[in-house]
């Protein structure tokens, strides 16, 4: 993947950057693995609005993704890689030899025409899916189950990875790509390789319309509201937000403040925390 710079001819496209698509082979997804999917708009099933600035953008179909990777023991050819709305991953479409058709990640590196396998008696190449027990040390995977056969759950986004660290007993250690180090289940399956369009990070949307189009509306800085809108608001002229920490529109403290349950089950296969990110500044972004 490589990014397109425009020229400055509008105000939009001075600092645009997008994607060139050049890995992708096939416009126009496969019939039977598309369906219609309900946009919630960050709404609830009474219709209450639980995820603020939700809401518009492009219509989208829901491309059926395979993050079990089931079809043990079947040859499958990657007839193309395609561009997916719902994620900033690629996907690609599989022709399995007994005639099925799936749809899973594109790793970095798969071509087209490569085939690829899933089972425990998978060769360790990019693309096949193995039990995190038969990988081997150091091996770098993404679509990581955490229960056996629920499919993969985590390292699904652009460019990221886990690499395997140890191996005892029941468990397989790996280190996510939050920094964090955790035990799985060594029955888990996990697919070779990192997740494809690495650069989406380097990407830079240009002007407001574009997250329009993606469904992101607007955000407003609390402190700019009114005290009944936002803790934050209220004062004359740029005034501090008045308390020895931001806080959420509803007064819970924000930026920094942990929010994992302490009795947590699966707290105790965590073997170090991930890295924490730095807290925002005065200038920075508020709930």
């Amino acid at each position: 993947m490589g990014i397109r710079f425009y020229r400055p001819t509008t105000p939009g496209t001075r600092t645009l950057a997008v994607s060139d698509f050049s890995e992708i082979t096939k416009d126009k997804p496969e019939k039977s693995l598309i369906k219609f999917r309900h946009r919630p708009k960050g709404r609830n099933n009474r219709g209450v609005i639980t995820c603020r600035h939700r809401g518009g953008g492009h219509k989208r179909l829901y491309r059926e993704i395979d993050f079990r990777r089931n079809k043990h023991n079947i040859p499958a050819k990657v007839a193309a890689i395609e561009y997916d709305p719902n994620r900033n991953a690629r996907i690609a479409l599989l022709f399995y030899e007994d005639g099925e058709k799936r749809y899973i990640l594109h790793p970095a590196g798969l071509a087209v025409g490569t085939v690829i396998r899933s089972g425990p008696d998978s060769p360790i190449e990019v693309g096949n899916a193995l039990p995190l027990g038969n990988i081997p040390l150091g091996t770098v995977v993404h679509n990581v189950e955490l229960v056996p056969g629920k499919g993969g759950q985590i390292v699904r986004a652009a460019g990221a990875s886990a690499q395997v660290a140890a191996k005892e007993g029941n468990f397989v250690t790996l280190k996510l790509p939050s920094g964090e180090v955790r035990m799985i289940r060594r029955e888990c399956y996990a697919t070779i390789g990192q997740v494809g369009n690495a650069d989406v990070r380097n990407t830079t949307y240009g002007k407001a319309g574009r997250k329009r189009w993606k469904g992101r509306r607007p955000e407003v800085r609390g402190s700019v509201m009114n005290p009944v809108d936002h803790p934050h608001g209220g004062g004359e002229g740029r005034a501090p937000i008045g308390r020895p920490g931001p806080v959420t529109p509803w007064g819970k403290p924000a930026l920094g403040y942990k929010t994992r349950k302490k009795k947590k089950l699966s707290n105790a296969l965590i073997v170090r925390r991930r890295r924490r990110s730095s807290k925002r500044g005065k200038g920075g972004r508020e709930s």
